[in-house]
């Protein structure tokens, strides 16, 4: 059966899949990233992943994997294959598909986790049939997707989407980045652990705590989530002039926490929107599978390039 390699590499697990042209996912497998034994350790464990997924498909499947995709964080050139940072991996300047492609001997795309993530929910999740569409997953960190007719916008140098680093508190709390005031220090799921943690006095509780807390009415907890809903608005609708998506796909850990957050996120936008066209909100469809969903649509899309590509005679 005609099938693809999907690959999705976060800082602790890969997810992976082989998945068929109609989509349907033929095998799954999980394994640990391994980033303690450093950067080396964990180009080595996703090259042996890839080659035991191959070797997998030639075996159940008749024959081997056609193409593979594969998503990873931090900073990627898709067009060059190059992972080229990620500060959670260790890793500078991977050039990650040809490694690939040399271990596999098939063609292979390289994508952003977030962006990845993306392609699928606008594709086969919460976005699918809409035109524009911008998929925000709040998590550990904020980062963003731009869907334009079916493909994801990676910008000029492979930074477009990065919303969590728009300044929506200026000469707020200092980020990582450099900058003070960062969207993804307010609202971020860690961000709202971290304020809750200090406002219960657990530093044990997390943002799902809170969550629970705000929907008992606890007022402490009601304070903490209006700050972070607040802040996530003012970012979303800087996102919305800018873009004018169709659909906002809001993800991520902190999206779990269902109408405690979509409800009154939906009436904070609503109220900062003034000549805008206000887009549907709505909560990711695909969970922690969407970026490995995503690598198996970046290998698809790759096959039929290659298919459509005209041969060059001399």
């Amino acid at each position: 059966m005609r099938h693809v390699i999907a690959l999705d590499v976060g800082g602790t697990g890969m997810k992976a899949a082989l998945v068929a042209d109609d989509g349907e996912l033929l095998h799954r497998a999980r394994r640990a990233t391994g980033r303690e034994r450093g950067p080396d350790a964990v180009v080595a464990t996703i090259l042996d992943f890839a080659a035991e997924l191959r070797a997998y498909g030639a075996e159940h499947h008749g024959a081997p994997a056609l193409a593979a995709g594969i998503a990873v964080p931090g900073i990627v050139d898709e067009e060059l294959g190059v992972a080229a940072y990620a500060a959670n991996l260790g890793w500078r300047d991977v050039p990650l598909r040809a490694l690939l492609t040399e271990r596999l001997g098939i063609p292979v795309a390289l994508g952003h986790d977030v962006r990845t993530g993306g392609l699928a929910e606008g594709r086969i999740g919460a976005g699918r049939g809409a035109d524009r569409f911008l998929f925000v997953p709040l998590g550990t960190g904020i980062a963003g997707a731009i869907g334009i007719d079916g493909r994801v916008e990676s910008g000029a140098h492979g930074f477009a989407g990065e919303i969590g680093h728009v300044v929506v508190r200026p000469g707020g709390t200092a980020c990582p980045c450099g900058q003070g005031g960062c969207l993804e220090r307010y609202a971020s799921a860690s961000a709202v652990s971290e304020a809750w943690a200090a406002a219960c006095g657990d530093p044990g509780a997390d943002a799902a705590d809170c969550a629970k807390a705000v929907a008992s009415g606890d007022p402490n907890a009601v304070r903490v989530w209006r700050e972070a809903v607040d802040a996530l608005a003012d970012g979303l609708v800087t996102a919305i002039t800018l873009l004018d998506p169709r659909t906002l796909i809001i993800g991520g850990g902190l999206a779990e926490a269902g109408e405690v957050l979509f409800q009154p996120l939906r009436d904070a936008v609503r109220r900062r929107v003034t000549f805008q066209k206000l887009p549907t909100i709505v909560p990711a469809a695909l969970g922690d599978t969407a970026g490995c969903l995503g690598a198996g649509l970046l290998a698809r899309d790759l096959l039929r390039t290659t298919s459509t590509t005209p041969e060059v005679t001399t």
